[in-house]
């Protein structure tokens, strides 16, 4: 068994987290994390209205006993969303881990921390995560380069990326972006992280809700697959590559502006490339992470897997290269 000072803090069996993932993180797929020993976090912007999440975070409750949390993901949008009120449907329903992204923790700190809630910030640098660290979170989430969705505007991979963090941050922290498997578990835990979240891996999974005709294409898929949007917008976005994200990448090189994608980006679109399986009828979000991905397994199995393996590899090929002196066998 693997245990850091995350799954010590956080009251789960496993350092691997489900982080939140648009149009994906529902009740049936953050239930079989959490049954697995995982920490899953449902999306909190997945439901249509506040009313909706707190029947959701129900239904939860419903599959599982154990710890689960809800993901607010607070990012420039067409028409933003009442973050408010969503923020007080998770209190009222009494969870008590929340994952934030795309905004000051701060703002949502003084209302999530009076009730006992566990808050993580996601961070695309070391700048933010020591900021988010500043003003309490209890960890952090740090996203390389290889992530899917939104990898922020510095370009540094997790390699570089967390062992940076880890030399400053004193919270338990996570490594996210471009894990997949055990290996990458044990590189991110060798770098100093204290834990793994993974997205794309999970999203393909027999209880992801996403169509099966996107889990085979993400089995499908090569790292090289992916394609990077919305650069010249200073908002990067790694998304599967397909029609639409070669489009929009192509207006974005002659000068376009978001107007000019506006349509080809809409979130609608994307769901139904999740929802109905049309893998050219939006932008959908994925990680170079798939091209280490060769199957469609229960989360049961893949956590299961990846823990074994985690073991298996620092207990065994890693131990195995360290060789007494010369003078020692002597």
């Amino acid at each position: 068994m693997l245990r850091t000072r995350f799954t010590e803090e956080f009251g789960i069996e496993h350092p691997i987290v489900q982080g939140g993932m648009m149009w994906v993180g529902r009740a049936e797929l953050v239930a079989a994390v959490a049954n697995a020993g995982a920490l899953g976090f449902i999306t909190a912007l997945t439901q249509p209205t506040p009313d909706d999440l707190r029947l959701e975070i129900e239904r939860c409750r419903e599959l599982t006993d154990k710890p689960f949390g809800v993901n607010l993901t607070i990012l420039p949008s067409i028409k933003p969303p009442p973050y408010d009120e969503y923020r007080q449907a998770i209190i009222d329903s009494g969870v008590k881990i929340v994952e934030i992204a795309g905004s000051n923790p701060a703002t949502h700190l003084e209302h999530l921390k009076p009730h006992g809630i566990k808050v993580i910030h996601k961070c695309t640098s070391v700048r933010h995560a020591l900021k988010a660290q500043s003003v309490g979170v209890d960890a952090v989430s740090i996203d390389g380069f290889e992530c899917a969705g939104h990898p922020g505007e510095n370009d540094i991979p997790g390699l570089i990326l967390i062992p940076a963090a880890a030399e400053q941050i004193t919270v338990p922290m996570l490594a996210s972006g471009g894990i997949a498997n055990a290996e990458g578990l044990v590189a991110a835990l060798a770098l100093g992280a204290d834990g793994v979240n993974m997205g794309t891996r999970f999203m393909c999974t027999q209880e992801s809700c996403v169509d099966q005709k996107v889990k085979e294409q993400i089995v499908a898929n090569s790292e090289l697959d992916t394609q990077l949007i919305f650069r010249t917008l200073r908002n990067t976005a790694r998304v599967a590559d397909n029609e639409v994200s070669r489009k929009v990448v192509e207006i974005e090189k002659a000068g376009g502006s978001f107007e000019d994608i506006r349509d080809l980006v809409s979130g609608q679109r994307g769901r139904k490339v999740f929802e109905n399986g049309e893998l050219d009828a939006g932008i959908w979000t994925t990680g170079q992470s798939q091209g280490l991905i060769h199957d469609i397994p229960t989360v049961a199995e893949l956590v299961s897997r990846m823990v074994s393996e985690a073991e298996q590899i620092i207990t065994g090929r890693l131990s195995e290269l360290v060789a007494e002196p010369v003078a020692a066998r002597s």
